[in-house]
């Protein structure tokens, strides 16, 4: 063959060449992708400060009289809201295109009312006497402030998760489709120390302000929300997006029949969602810790630590900050040993760490010890778990999935809550909380177990592809 007849090839990039990085349409140089990363993680620091004000819902139930049972229905209300919302946010999200891309829109328009509702939440005071006073005016003398104010934080609450559903799933589905799959494990490692370093903040510098300075606080936390998420979602752009998947006969009744086949038809996704099923659960005791800290336990109830407010705020910034390092190193692991084992690492070093803190808490150097253990373990499992969505979950719908997986949580914060209640008040110890957290995180490990072994026979390192989740169809799934 002669030299004319010969192919003509494109040059080999030359050692120098600067490295690109590709997730769908989009490419970035080494600088581009720092700096898309950088504005991710900066909204993510805020968003998890502004996330964390919540959790002290139970201290502005419990500062009007509410019982463990009526806080654990709260959260249960908060979920079935959720149960039913958020597959139409991730649906919708999936489907949209536009010259916005398909999250930020989402993103964008939701900070102005979540930002509100948390700013009303944190006006129960002021509102709870005036609901009082309004209903008073109108017949209503039965009801007494401390009801009002109960009414009034069980309203902020749905109102504030009912917008943040756009928040909270819109920013994760947003992550694979900006962020390459080859750094991953680090970005994800990096998310959650960033997130981390959020709720230290929250915890270490805002907690203790929270009963005295209700509404000045969550005014200010808002505000600081608002302006630098909405800035770092105009920052973070979107490439371009093949044309949706058709809609579904037969009109919305159609479109739920098609969810709910395509998302729990295969044992390999019902494992994945079995996980998330179990471990939020294993959260929900937690929420009872700062009962078993303080001094604000029920009467009648075993001892607790009784330690202050402040005191209680400081240790629980501490365990925060243990993680952030066990997070930025997770992520190096993740890339090197697939997330998934390193996720089974973690939950099993979570589940001992949870029956240490029952045996072994007796003041407040062991709890601030035992807890950092814990939270450092748990640190594992999330950092390792962030990175294993995008590598398991079907890409074209990754949203819908990832709401699939929030639906099981969501039943599972709504059963959980009250059962963890009921159960308090019959113990009448606030310690047994350790070990609620230790029995559901081994239920979490043993579904971790079987998501492993059908990872293995789907492929496992090498050729592991998602399963096909659209019945009758004869096309696989792309990663």
């Amino acid at each position: 063959m002669s030299a004319e007849s010969t192919p003509a090839l494109a040059p080999a990039p030359g050692p120098d060449a600067p490295k690109v990085y590709r997730v769908g349409t989009l490419t970035y140089t080494r600088g581009a992708l720092i700096l898309v990363c950088f504005w991710m993680l900066w909204g993510d620091f805020f968003f998890q400060i502004f996330e964390t004000m919540p959790t002290a819902t139970a201290l502005l139930l419990r500062w009007q009289g509410a019982s463990d049972t009526l806080i654990g229905l709260v959260g249960s209300l908060s979920s079935i809201i959720l149960f039913f919302w958020s597959p139409i946010v991730a649906t919708r999200s999936d489907r949209h295109r536009g010259r916005w891309g398909r999250r930020r829109p989402f993103l964008l328009w939701a900070i102005p009312p979540v930002t509100l509702s948390l700013v009303l939440l944190g006006a129960v005071q002021p509102a709870g006497v005036w609901l009082h006073r309004l209903l008073a005016s109108l017949g209503g003398g039965a009801f007494t402030v401390a009801g009002c104010s109960i009414a009034w934080i069980m309203g902020c609450v749905v109102l504030f998760l009912f917008f943040n559903a756009f928040i909270a799933q819109g920013y994760a589905c947003l992550i694979p489709d900006v962020i390459p799959a080859e750094v991953m494990g680090k970005f994800s490692g990096i998310f959650r120390a960033v997130g981390a370093l959020g709720s230290l903040a929250f915890n270490r510098w805002a907690l203790g302000w929270v009963e005295f300075h209700t509404f000045h606080v969550y005014l200010l936390v808002g505000l600081l929300f608002a302006v630098t998420f909405g800035l770092s979602m105009w920052q973070v752009k979107e490439g371009e997006y093949p044309p949706p998947p058709p809609p579904a006969p037969g009109g919305r009744l159609g479109a739920v029949r098609e969810y709910f086949q395509t998302c729990f038809r295969h044992p390999f996704y019902l494992s994945f969602f079995a996980i998330s099923f179990f471990f939020w659960a294993s959260l929900v005791p937690l929420g009872f810790v700062v009962f078993f800290g303080t001094s604000a336990g029920q009467p009648g109830y075993a001892p607790t630590l009784g330690l202050t407010l402040q005191d209680f705020g400081e240790v629980k910034g501490w365990t925060y900050l243990v993680t952030i390092p066990v997070f930025f190193l997770v992520g190096f692991f993740v890339d090197r040993f697939h997330p998934i084992r390193i996720s089974i690492a973690g939950m099993l070093l979570t589940a001992m760490s949870y029956f240490a803190c029952f045996w072994l808490v007796d003041n407040k150097s062991t709890l601030l010890l035992w807890w950092s253990l814990n939270q450092a373990a748990i640190a594992v499992f999330l950092g390792a778990f962030t990175a294993l969505s995008p590598r398991l979950l079907p890409r074209e719908r990754y949203g819908q999935f990832l709401s699939a997986n929030y639906i099981l949580g969501m039943v599972s914060l709504a059963l959980t809550p009250p059962l963890v209640g009921w159960l308090l008040q019959r113990i009448g110890d606030y310690r047994y909380v350790f070990i609620f957290c230790g029995v559901l995180t081994l239920l979490a490990l043993a579904a971790l177990l079987a998501l492993l072994a059908q990872w293995k026979k789907l492929g496992g390192d090498l050729n592991f592809t998602p399963p096909d989740p659209v019945p009758n169809s004869s096309h696989a799934s792309t990663p």
